[in-house]
């Protein structure tokens, strides 16, 4: 599974293939995972998911950008989804990457483009998610969202990946700021030097950062399909006394529907991360490589035609 994980990880990168997915992907399925190329396309399944219970955030998809005229054009473009975000009453917040804003290109750009994202998003009332990239980016990530906490904006959190080694110990240091957190396991591929190469040892620092960041002061979004970690967060929030209000479960769109609505008929909240954009080839591949049978829904569509 780890080999079959990493040649899909590495397929990320291929220019055919990319070229190929990109060409048939929606027509093979993979509108099952991303909302569509433009806002237009997303906004109504994000109404639709709001109906059925579910909070959603949505996210711009793209990364790496080193123009910095294009990270000017991705900071319109999240303006504009705050905007209709807001106009059209949705439930639903933004999630975005700092390589996607200039990170690449310098650390201070990024700062500042993602600075008028929080501020904007505060005026709308809304909230904004910044994404934890590759492992060389952690260390950045970390610095700008501990500079906008200090800074008294209060309308931001970010990311820790249960993979990486050095993850019980960044979270340690972001507790004195009452974080907003979200867990994840990790998508990216990275050395064993650094990070967990076994599930079972991702798994376990993954239910550790959950119990730290429960028992601290801010708010932890538990961003896994797993049901065993799900019923192990509900059962220490319970056996702790932790309102349902300081955590909630986030799954992809996509992944697991009726499991998402069934913690909502259990009174959890449940956000679904939704993305939508162009630039929908190496997120999707992503989602393949993190769980086969999302390889086997597309590969059965092919076979179909």
């Amino acid at each position: 599974m780890r080999a079959l994980r990493s040649l899909l990880l590495a397929a990320a990168d291929s220019p055919w293939l990319q070229r190929f997915v990109q060409k048939y992907g929606f027509r093979l399925g993979a509108a099952r995972f991303v909302a569509g190329e433009t806002l237009d396309d997303a906004v109504p399944v994000l109404r639709r998911l709001n109906e059925s219970g579910l909070l959603t955030n949505t996210t711009l998809l793209g990364e790496g950008v080193r123009d910095e005229a294009e990270t000017r054009a991705v900071v319109a473009a999240y303006r504009e989804v705050l905007d209709r975000i807001h106009a059209d009453g949705l439930r639903t917040n933004v999630a975005l990457k700092l390589t996607h804003l200039g990170l690449t290109i310098d650390e201070e750009l990024a700062r500042r483009n993602v600075v008028e994202l929080v501020e904007h998003a505060a005026n709308r009332g809304n909230f904004v998610r910044i994404d934890m990239e590759e492992s060389r980016h952690v260390d950045a990530t970390l610095r700008i969202y501990r500079a906008l906490r200090e800074a008294g904006h209060e309308n931001v959190g970010t990311v820790l990946q249960s993979y990486l080694f050095r993850s019980e110990d960044d979270l340690a240091g972001l507790l004195p700021l009452a974080p907003n957190l979200r867990i994840v396991k990790g998508a990216y591929l990275e050395p064993p030097e650094i990070a967990y190469p076994r599930k079972a040892d991702v798994d376990a620092a993954y239910a550790g950062l959950m119990e730290t960041s429960l028992a601290g002061e801010g708010f932890t979004a538990i961003a896994t399909h797993d049901e065993t970690l799900i019923e192990h967060t509900i059962a220490f929030a319970r056996e702790h006394g932790i309102s349902k209000e300081r955590f909630q479960f986030q799954m992809l769109y996509g992944v697991r529907p009726r499991l998402q609505l069934d913690l909502v008929r259990r009174g959890f909240d449940v956000l679904v991360a939704t993305p939508y954009g162009p630039e929908w080839y190496r997120y999707l591949m992503r989602r393949l490589a993190e769980r086969p049978a999302n390889l086997l829904f597309l590969l059965r569509n092919l076979v179909r035609g």
